[in-house]
C-alpha cells in the first residue's frame, strides 16, 4: 500500500469514527497536556469522567500550579499510576516558572513527558506535523502494514509513520490514526503482540499498585498512623512495599509519626 493509499483509507474513515473529546474542542496545550498525562495506561471511557472532574478543580494551568499536590492526588485518585499525577503537577509548576514549550526538545523536559506525548502535544496544538507511536496508531499499522509479522520495533513504525503521514493538517490527521485504531481494536484487529515493545498489563486485583491506591484514597481524607492505615487496606505482605514506593516517588509523606499525603506548596 503506497502513502497516498493509506492516507485515503484512513481519511475516508474520519467522518463515521470521529470521537468527539473536551481536549479535541478546545485543544490548548493545558487541555492536551491534562489528557495526554491521563490517557497514559487508561482507557478513554474513564479519562472522559476524571478529566471533566480535574478541570472544574483546575481550570487553567495556573491554578493546577497554585494547589497542592494533595489536592491534585485528591482529585486524581480512582484514575491509577497516581505517579502521573505527580508529573502533570510538577509539568505545571515548571512551566509556570520556564514558559509554555514549543519544541519537542523543550517538551520532553517536562515530567512524565517522553518523545511520543512531546509528538502528540506538537501535532494537536502547535499544529507541527510529528509522527508519534502510541497503542492505536499501533495497531493501524500492525494492520496494514505488518500481517503475519512478529516483533516489529516501534523505531521501524516511525518510518512508516513519517512517511504516511499528511502534513498539511497533522491534527486532524492523527485525530483520525486514533479513531480508526481504536475501531480495530474493538474489532479485535491488528493485534498489539506484534510489537516488540508490548507488555500485557497486569490485572489491577492482587497487585501492589491496586494497594497504593488504596493507601492514596485513604490518606486523601486524613493523615494517619502506621496502625490506622493498615487496618483500612488490605494489609496483607504488599502494604509495605506498597507504602514505601508512595514515599519514594514523593506521593506519601510521615510527618510526626504520621502519614499524609504531601500538602505543602514547596
Amino acid at each position: 500500500m503506497s502513502p497516498a493509499e493509506f492516507r485515503e483509507l484512513v481519511w475516508g474513515t474520519t467522518h463515521r469514527l470521529y470521537r468527539d473529546m473536551p481536549w479535541r474542542q478546545e485543544p490548548t496545550f493545558y487541555h492536551v497536556l491534562v489528557s495526554e498525562l491521563m490517557l497514559q495506561q487508561t482507557q478513554v471511557s474513564r479519562v472522559l469522567v476524571k478529566y471533566a472532574e480535574f478541570m472544574r478543580e483546575f481550570p487553567t494551568l495556573q491554578s493546577l500550579a497554585a494547589a497542592s499536590l494533595a489536592d491534585v492526588l485528591r482529585i486524581w485518585s480512582g484514575l491509577g499510576y497516581n505517579r502521573r499525577a505527580k508529573f502533570l503537577h510538577d509539568a505545571a509548576r515548571y512551566v509556570i516558572a520556564h514558559d509554555e514549550p514549543k519544541t519537542t526538545s523543550e517538551l520532553v523536559r517536562l515530567p512524565g513527558v517522553g518523545k511520543n506525548t512531546a509528538g502528540a502535544i506538537m501535532n494537536y496544538v502547535h499544529g507541527v506535523a510529528t509522527p508519534f507511536v502510541e497503542t492505536n496508531i499501533r495497531t493501524v499499522y500492525f494492520q496494514h502494514f505488518f500481517p503475519g509479522a512478529n516483533s516489529v520495533s516501534d523505531a521501524e513504525l516511525m518510518i512508516l509513520v513519517a512517511d504516511t503521514m499528511d502534513s498539511e493538517h497533522p491534527r486532524e490527521w492523527f485525530w483520525a490514526l486514533m479513531d480508526y485504531g481504536s475501531f480495530l481494536k474493538a474489532q479485535g484487529q491488528g493485534a498489539l503482540d506484534v510489537s516488540k515493545h508490548y507488555k500485557k498489563q497486569s490485572p489491577l486485583r492482587g497487585s501492589a499498585r491496586e494497594v497504593r491506591g488504596q493507601i492514596i484514597r485513604v490518606l486523601t481524607s486524613h493523615a494517619l498512623g502506621i496502625k490506622d492505615l493498615r487496618t483500612q487496606v488490605d494489609a496483607d505482605d504488599r502494604f509495605k512495599p506498597a507504602l514505601e514506593a508512595l514515599q519514594r516517588d514523593g506521593l506519601v509523606i510521615c510527618k510526626n509519626g504520621r502519614y499524609q499525603l504531601p500538602n505543602v506548596s514547596e
